[in-house]
């Protein structure tokens, strides 16, 4: 079984002003309402794709009640803890010419619920996965991933680390199955530009020796690069399509990969269609549907038949190249 947890969850409310005038009464053409949070993208997809996975978090007010049934209505298992006080932030997004983003703050978690929601964590065991996705809330300690990890330790569960900076640095002592920064903050991480799946490939080796079993580094439009447990690195691309809101992209990769890992498929496959996940829902207005990403996931197959030559040419000068550098944040 596959639990993702949500810590900072958000409802999303996208509008679509026809002016953005500040000072002035702005008016709104349309408007959508999405279930927002990194872990809940990962459930959604994985649901997509017939994968069994629990929704973990916490959640408080009208906004966790809709969030929760929202979840439900999707078919989506959940698990929350709701908050006596307090309400699960609403990210106000403003999609004009230029996409504006205004997240909320979220409510103030006591200790006694996190140490809940710990409690209902008990039950995960051998062979089972975490995923820790996300940004930890301000009323929450930045060790709460750790702490996490830590507690659940030699159970025979497979941890999975989404997260930036010191996050993802702090996961590696717990030798997470998976971790899977995109290029902008592998460069943050090392104070360099990365920019390619080639040039993150010696990148991602450091992250694997400091204790990451599989490193995936996402490159937007440049496609991806997999340093897999065994050592073995692996570069793929994106399939043809067109860019319609990135929104939850990097979440449905992790989705994508986990799926084909658990039914058994070879790393390179789970990369290959991790990316078509990814492509898929960057395409989409929301998460991504089964029929778009089964679709994505052949036209890769053939944009990797076409440039195989150079894919190789790639991961043979990656692996030339060695960098001496320690990740810092």
């Amino acid at each position: 079984m596959i639990y993702t947890v949500t810590l900072n969850p958000a409802i999303d409310y996208v509008m679509h002003p026809l002016t953005l005038d500040m000072g002035f009464t702005n008016r709104s053409s349309s408007e959508e309402i999405y279930v927002g949070g990194n872990g809940l993208n990962i459930a959604g997809i994985l649901n997509e794709l017939g994968v069994a996975n629990t929704a973990l978090g916490i959640c408080g007010g009208f906004t966790g009640e809709y969030l929760i049934k929202t979840l439900q209505e999707r078919g989506v298992s959940a698990n929350f803890v709701m908050l006596d006080k307090g309400n699960t932030r609403i990210n106000v997004k403003l999609n004009g010419i230029v996409m504006s983003i205004v997240n909320g703050m979220g409510p103030k978690i006591p200790q006694r619920k996190l140490e809940e929601l710990l409690e209902r964590m008990n039950f995960i065991g051998e062979g089972d996965t975490i995923v820790l996705t996300g940004s930890i809330p301000a009323s929450l300690p930045d060790t709460t991933y750790d702490m996490i990890m830590n507690r659940l330790a030699n159970r025979g569960i497979r941890f999975v680390v989404d997260a930036p900076g010191t996050l993802l640095l702090r996961a590696l002592p717990a030798k997470p199955f998976l971790i899977k920064p995109n290029n902008h903050e592998v460069g943050r991480l090392f104070n360099e530009n990365p920019e390619t799946p080639e040039e993150c490939l010696p990148y991602a080796r450091i992250l694997h020796e400091r204790g990451a079993a599989n490193v995936i580094v996402s490159c937007g439009k440049h496609g991806s690069a997999l340093l897999d447990e065994n050592g073995e690195e692996h570069i793929t691309l994106c399939p043809p399509c067109r860019l319609v809101n990135a929104t939850g992209a990097g979440d449905s990769m992790v989705a994508g990969f986990l799926a084909m890992v658990d039914s058994g498929h070879d790393y390179e496959t789970a990369l290959n269609f991790a990316s078509a996940c990814g492509s898929a829902t960057a395409a989409s207005k929301a998460l991504a549907k089964r029929e778009t990403i089964d679709r994505l996931y052949l036209a890769l197959g053939k944009v990797l038949d076409k440039h195989a030559d150079e894919i190789a040419e790639a991961l043979e000068r990656a692996k030339q190249t060695r960098i001496e550098k320690t990740p810092t944040e």
